[in-house]
């Protein structure tokens, strides 16, 4: 599943109280993390990160203290004992045998020692695959079969949604949209290579006016510094979103294009400019680009609060309500 699945999956377990325990399975630096903790936000519930592979047996399990002559186990102050939330077990099967083999009572039982899980408390985690070169553990049959198993891959649109909700930089999403292969692209021969987690490290750099090299690494850098040529010239994009563009043509060269459809889409501030946006490109370019264009403009408009407003534009222009007939799912995505 692409992680926006994974994020829909996810909050319908919480929606419906579904409290079975669920492991992901993707590549590292695809956002599993990052997509828990904001289920966990939007849910305004609490989030507790383990990381199973950096304790002990007994920093789980707790430290023995003798009581009127009797060993009791105090549990670690990590552990949630009230509220609801989500107790994430990341990187699980990274931890040895002997940590698996603690965790299968935790998930299997909600207890381990005398510690339990309080009953709002859902227990996911996540889990590398061997396939990525990561340093992880087979997972014991029984404790795999306590857990419902979601696996997940890169998805370009997935990232350019979240991308447009944290004002990750329009160069790195034109980039990424014209060079979609480099989103992901595991390379064990180096320690920096381009993933969605590294491609947002990227982001703040090139905000910083530095070198994004140490983050995604040298061939996705070049790649991306010599993209960069093409923004010496694009079209007028302030004079489109203030409906002065009759006279400006859409550009012939693909990675010209993503460049002007993705900063049309990010640079519209409002429903005003994203309709003379909208009203330019479906007059001067194919259908596949007004749908790319779209795409993006309803995500950054929805985050503005402003698609109640350009609705009401669109309802008053019958040819553009005549292309949205054709793509009906964008106004949903």
């Amino acid at each position: 599943m692409t992680p926006a699945d994974l994020q829909t999956y996810l909050t319908q377990l919480i929606v419906n109280q579904l409290h079975i325990s669920t492991t992901i399975w993707g590549a590292p630096g695809i956002g599993k993390s990052s997509i828990v903790a904001q289920i966990a936000r939007q849910q305004d519930i609490d989030f507790v990160d383990v990381r199973l592979s950096q304790l002990a047996p007994t920093d789980l399990r707790g430290l023995p203290v003798a009581e009127d002559g009797i060993s009791k186990w105090y549990p670690p102050e990590f552990l949630p004992r009230e509220g609801k939330g989500i107790l994430f077990l990341d990187e699980l099967n990274m931890a040895p045998p002997a940590m698996q083999g603690m965790a299968q009572q935790l998930i299997l039982d909600r207890r381990v020692g005398s510690y339990e899980v309080p009953d709002g408390w859902y227990i996911w985690a996540a889990c590398n695959r061997k396939e990525d070169r990561a340093a992880v553990f087979d997972m014991p049959a029984p404790l795999a079969n306590r857990f419902l198993h979601l696996h997940v891959e890169p998805d370009l649109e997935s990232f350019k949604t979240y991308a447009l909700s944290a004002a990750i930089h329009e160069q790195i999403i034109a980039f990424l949209s014209f060079r979609s292969t480099l989103l992901h692209k595991l390379d064990p021969q180096n320690a920096a290579w381009p993933s969605p987690r590294s491609w947002e490290m990227a982001a703040r750099l090139h905000a910083a006016k530095l070198d994004i090299a140490p983050a995604v690494g040298e061939g996705a850098a070049a790649e991306f510094a010599s993209y960069l040529k093409v923004y010496e010239n694009l079209p007028d994009i302030a004079q489109i979103l203030d409906g002065k563009g009759q006279k400006i043509a859409f550009p012939q060269e693909p990675s010209v294009r993503y460049a002007v459809t993705i900063g049309l889409a990010i640079r519209a501030e409002n429903a005003t400019q994203g309709y003379n946006a909208f009203t330019w490109l479906s007059q001067m370019a194919t259908p596949e680009w007004v749908q790319l264009f779209a795409v993006d403009l309803f995500r950054s408009l929805r985050a503005r609060g402003q698609m109640g407003a350009l609705a009401q534009i669109i309802q008053k222009d019958e040819r553009l309500q005549d292309f949205l007939k054709d793509f009906q799912g964008l106004v949903s995505m």
